[in-house]
C-alpha cells in the first residue's frame, strides 16, 4: 500500500549573543537557503540542491510515497529568532498538517540549535505542537545539523532523529535520504525504536569541529561503523556553543530493536567522544599575525593562501560586516588579495549609483556595533557590478541559487572586496566570481567562514590559517558571557567548568 508521508521544514542556527534577530523577511529571502516554499513549490524547488528536504524528495520517489508537501524555510545564522516569525512559520506548518488529513509518517528538516525570543528550545516546541496533531501512532523523524543542540523534549516528541556527518555540510541532501530510510522502517515496523541520548559535558569551538581534520574525522567513522546488526540509526553532534541554555551540548543518539541495544551503542560512541575531548585544539592567528605568515608562504606559493575570518562567520550568526581583517590587510601591504564577503546594502548601493570605474568615499563595514570593530572610511574604486544572482558550484551549497542582493567587487590598495546587500556565508568560489574576482588567481583570499568554505576552497589552497578578528562568534566558547549554561558544563575541551553567578555568591 502506498505510504502517505507529510514533509515540512523550519531550519535556523541561533547565536544567542549575535547582534541582529531573525525576522520573518530573512526565512522570506532565505540567504543561502531556498526562499520560503510552500505545497508543490518545495518539490520544483528543492531537486538537486545539497538540503535534507532534497534527500526526502529523491527518497520517497524510490519508495512510491504520496508526499504531502506542507512549507519549508530556512535563514542563515543570527542572533533569536523573532518571536513573531516562529509562531508564524510554525503555525503554518501546524495548520498545513491539520489540512492535510490522515498521514502514515511525518519528515521534518530541521537543524536542531534553534531559539526564539520566547523559546529556548524552537524544535522541542515545534514537534510538540506536531505531535499533537499527529496523535502518537503516527512516526516522525527528522534530519538535523550536526551542530544541533538536541534537548530531552526533540528526543521524546521525534521518533527518530538523523544527524549529518560532514562538516562541511557536504551530506545535507544525503542525511535526508537517512532519514528518510529511518521512517520507511518506523512505517513498516509500525512500533518505534528503542532510543537513547547522552549529553557531552563540555563545548567545542566550531573550526576544531571540522570533520575534514582530527579528532572529528575518526569520530564519525565510529558513527558509521555503530549502525550494524540490532542498530537501525546513530548520531553523534558536535553541537552550537553559541546558545545561552542549559542543553547548549554536544550530544550522542542511537536507536535500536531493544533499549539494550540503543544504549550500549549510545555508549560506546559517549566514550569515544570523551577519549577525544583534548584533541578538539588547533592554532589561531591575530589578524595581524595572520597577513604576515599569508605572505611569507605566498611569496613561494603557487595556490592561495586562504585564511578563514572565523569570529564574524555569518554561518555562525556573524552579520559579515566587520573589517578587522580588512584592515590588516591593508595595514601588512597585502598585494594581490581579496576578502568576501562585507555585507553592506548601503555602500552596495552607492557602488550601483556611482558605476563601474567610479571612485567613492564611503564608511564600509563594521555597522553591527561589534566591540573592537568600526566602518572604515576610505576611497574605493569599484571594480564590477552584479544583482546578485548565481548559481554557486562547490559541494557545500551544492548547485543552489543565489541572490545576494545588488552587490559590487571594489578595490583598495592591493586588496578586492566582495560588498553585497543580503548575507551569505563565504562557502563557494562563484561567491568571488560572481562579481569578477578570479579566487585561484589570488596571493591571499579572507573568508567570512569558519569551516564550511574548506569543502570548495581546499583543493585549491596552499594552506589554511585561522584567524580571530574581532567578531560575534568567538572561537572559544569559554570568551563567550555565558549565563544560563547548565553548571558544570567545561565552556572549552579540558576549559573551565561554568557556574552561575548565584552559585559563586553563595559559595563567597
Amino acid at each position: 500500500m502506498t505510504k502517505r508521508v507529510a514533509i515540512a521544514g523550519f531550519l535556523h542556527e541561533t547565536n544567542t549573543f549575535a547582534p541582529t534577530k531573525a525576522l520573518y523577511e530573512n526565512f522570506e529571502q532565505g540567504g543561502g537557503y531556498l526562499p520560503i516554499s510552500r505545497g508543490e513549490e518545495i518539490l520544483a524547488r528543492c531537486g538537486g540542491v545539497n538540503l535534507g528536504i532534497s534527500g526526502f524528495v529523491d527518497h520517497s520517489r524510490e519508495a512510491g510515497w504520496d508526499l504531502v508537501p506542507l512549507l519549508w524555510t530556512g535563514a542563515i545564522p543570527s542572533a533569536h529568532v523573532e518571536r513573531s516569525a516562529y509562531e508564524r512559520i510554525a503555525g503554518e506548518i501546524a495548520d498545513r498538517l491539520r489540512e492535510a488529513g490522515p498521514i502514515d509518517g511525518l519528515l521534518l528538516d530541521l537543524h536542531g540549535a534553534m531559539v526564539a525570543e520566547h523559546l529556548d528550545d524552537g524544535e522541542g516546541e515545534l514537534l510538540q505542537r506536531l505531535r499533537a496533531i499527529v496523535g502518537p501512532s503516527v512516526p516522525i523523524a527528522a534530519s538535523l545539523d550536526l551542530h544541533g543542540n538536541v534537548t530531552a523534549r526533540m528526543v521524546e516528541m521525534a521518533d527518530v532523529l538523523v544527524a549529518f556527518r560532514t562538516y562541511p555540510h557536504i551530506d545535507m541532501a544525503e542525511t535526508g535520504v537517512r532519514a528518510a530510510v529511518q521512517l520507511d522502517r518506523l512505517m513498516a515496523r509500525g512500533r518505534p525504536f528503542a532510543k537513547a541520548f547522552r549529553q557531552l559535558p563540555f563545548l567545542i569551538p566550531i573550526p576544531w569541529q571540522c570533520t575534514m581534520i582530527e579528532p572529528a574525522g575518526s569520530l564519525y567513522e565510529d558513527v558509521r561503523a555503530a549502525e550494524t546488526g540490532a542498530v537501525s540509526s546513530t548520531s553523534i553532534l558536535t553541537g552550537f556553543p553559541a546558545a545561552d541554555f542549559e542543553d547548549c551540548l554536544p550530544s550522542v543518539l542511537a536507536y535500536g530493536e531493544t533499549q539494550q541495544d540503543a544504549d550500549a551503542a549510545a555508549g560506546r560512541l559517549e566514550r569515544a567522544f570523551l577519549e577525544r575531548e583534548g584533541l578538539f585544539a588547533g592554532r589561531a592567528y591575530a589578524p595581524a599575525e595572520a597577513v604576515a605568515e599569508a605572505r611569507r608562504i605566498a611569496a613561494t606559493a603557487s595556490r592561495p593562501v586562504v585564511i578563514a575570518d572565523t569570529q564574524d562567520n555569518p554561518g555562525a550568526g556573524g552579520d559579515s560586516n566587520t573589517t578587522g581583517m580588512l584592515r590588516a590587510l591593508l595595514d601588512g601591504a597585502a598585494e594581490n588579495a581579496a576578502i568576501g564577503i562585507i555585507v553592506d546594502p548601503d555602500v552596495a548601493r552607492a557602488a550601483h549609483d556611482a558605476g563601474e570605474g567610479a571612485e567613492i568615499e564611503v564608511d564600509l563595514g563594521g555597522k553591527s556595533g561589534i566591540p573592537g570593530d568600526a566602518p572604515l572610511r576610505a576611497h574605493y574604486r569599484v571594480e564590477r557590478l552584479s544583482d546578485g544572482r548565481f548559481d554557486a558550484t562547490g559541494p557545500y551549497y551544492g548547485g543552489a541559487a543565489m541572490n545576494l542582493g545588488p552587490s559590487a567587487c571594489l578595490s583598495i590598495g592591493g586588496v578586492h572586496i566582495v560588498v553585497s546587500t543580503y548575507k551569505a556565508q563565504m562557502a563557494d568560489r562563484e561567491m568571488y566570481r560572481f562579481v569578477g574576482i578570479d579566487p585561484e588567481r589570488k596571493a591571499v583570499l579572507v573568508n567570512k567562514s569558519s569551516v564550511h568554505f574548506r569543502a570548495d576552497f581546499e583543493p585549491i589552497a596552499e594552506t589554511i590559517l585561522v584567524a580571530t578578528a574581532p567578531g560575534p562568534m568567538a572561537l572559544d566558547p569559554a570568551d563567550l558571557p555565558f549565563t544560563r549554561l547548565r553548571a558544570g558544563t567545561r565552556m572549552s575541551p579540558r576549559g573551565p567548568a561554568f557556574q552561575p553567578k548565584e552559585i559563586n555568591r553563595r559559595a563567597g
